[in-house]
């Protein structure tokens, strides 16, 4: 069914937020007609990303 088994989505991670934070979240999901798991999944997928991406421009490439 699946070409690729490994992304088939079921891992589990609790986020915990206050009322503000889950009120925006909350908010931009339904601005983009998303569930709150898809639209927190991509917000923290995209970060993940980018801190990924800073990290390998920071660290000084030694010659071989």
């Amino acid at each position: 069914m699946y070409a690729d088994i490994k992304r088939i989505r079921n891992n589990r991670v609790m986020v915990r937020m206050d009322e503000y934070e889950h009120a925006i979240v909350v908010s931009l999901a339904n601005y983009q007609g998303e569930s709150v798991a898809t639209i927190v999944r991509q917000i923290v997928i995209k970060k993940a990303l980018a801190m990924l991406a800073e990290d390998t421009h920071s660290v000084p490439r030694t010659a071989a």
